[in-house]
């Protein structure tokens, strides 16, 4: 084991301030963090726990939407009666996920923090520039069944896991964080993951030190929700690829649609949301709308998945 110091934070001002030295990494339900610190990937030279915080709350907001604080567990936020009835999507996406067990100690702000399961990212014996900037990425020309094709570079084809981040963004969710120096920022989930580029090892666009305070949802969108993974096993399996769907009927025919992809990128891939004239949901309509997002925001596969 590495040595490393451990810090209770008693508030967010000095959390912050803590997470923002060098080599420190925020802690709360450390179901991610804990296991890539015993398999050697992750080192830190300080743990910050931030679980004694008062994040834990779900909230209505003015406008009808909610605010689910960064500590409130998956479990809690899969089972609030104002999340399953008013975003099913949301709490449909948690339960595929991981295990009873593990949504119990997960946070909302950790689930959408993190890491890849990238088998080449898991084995310190390969090179992976996410873990090993400038080392090379073993996935390119090796089992990457399970990995990015679109969105991604020459130097790390890794997807993100998470499917809670999937649901969220297909509810245009805005993630609020506070910064070491007091301020705060709105950051629109689209825009919260970085594209693997040349630094893979940069992975979102929060600054050492920032913290997720809270994830805001707006108002609950009109028509059906639904979230679909397609994985190995019935459960306990990341996504070969899901889908989050957000369907808005009139009289049988459709008005608007959303569709939200997760496994298939760096982040939940989202194509650009369009609204069509009402048509009836049969497959000349079903070819149309894939024809559709096929072409939006569709850049080119680095590599076949084996």
């Amino acid at each position: 084991m590495n040595p490393f110091r451990y810090e209770r934070a008693s508030d967010v001002a000095s959390a912050c301030a803590s997470a923002a030295r060098p080599a420190a990494k925020f802690i709360a339900g450390g179901t991610n963090l804990v296991d890539l610190m015993k398999l050697q990937i992750e080192a830190p030279a300080q743990l910050v726990d931030i679980t004694r915080l008062p994040l834990d709350r779900i909230e209505e907001t003015a406008d009808g939407g909610l605010r689910i604080g960064a500590l409130v567990s998956n479990s809690a936020a899969a089972a609030d009666m104002r999340v399953r009835r008013r975003y099913p999507l949301l709490a449909q996406a948690i339960l595929a996920g991981a295990s009873t067990q593990l949504r119990n100690k997960a946070t909302t702000g950790g689930n959408m923090l993190q890491r890849t399961r990238c088998p080449y990212f898991y084995d310190t014996t390969k090179p992976c520039n996410k873990r090993v900037p400038g080392s090379g990425c073993a996935a390119l020309e090796g089992f990457n069944r399970m990995n990015a094709v679109l969105g991604v570079s020459d130097n790390c084809i890794a997807a993100h896991p998470s499917d809670m981040a999937v649901a969220m963004t297909a509810l245009d969710a805005v993630v609020e964080t506070i910064a070491p120096n007091g301020s705060t920022r709105a950051i629109p989930i689209d825009e919260l993951y970085r594209p693997p580029g040349d630094t893979p090892h940069i992975e979102t666009v929060l600054e050492p030190g920032e913290l997720i305070g809270s994830v805001l949802l707006p108002p609950p969108p009109a028509g059906r929700q639904i979230y679909r993974k397609v994985r190995d096993r019935a459960s306990f399996a990341f996504a070969l690829v899901s889908v989050a769907a957000i369907l808005d009927l009139d009289g049988g025919r459709v008005r608007a649609a959303r569709i939200t992809f997760g496994g298939l990128s760096y982040e939940p891939w989202q194509p650009a949301r369009r609204s069509m004239p009402p048509a009836p949901p049969h497959s000349k309509t079903r070819a149309a709308t894939a024809t559709t997002i096929s072409r939006s925001r569709l850049p080119a596969a680095r590599c076949a998945p084996r």
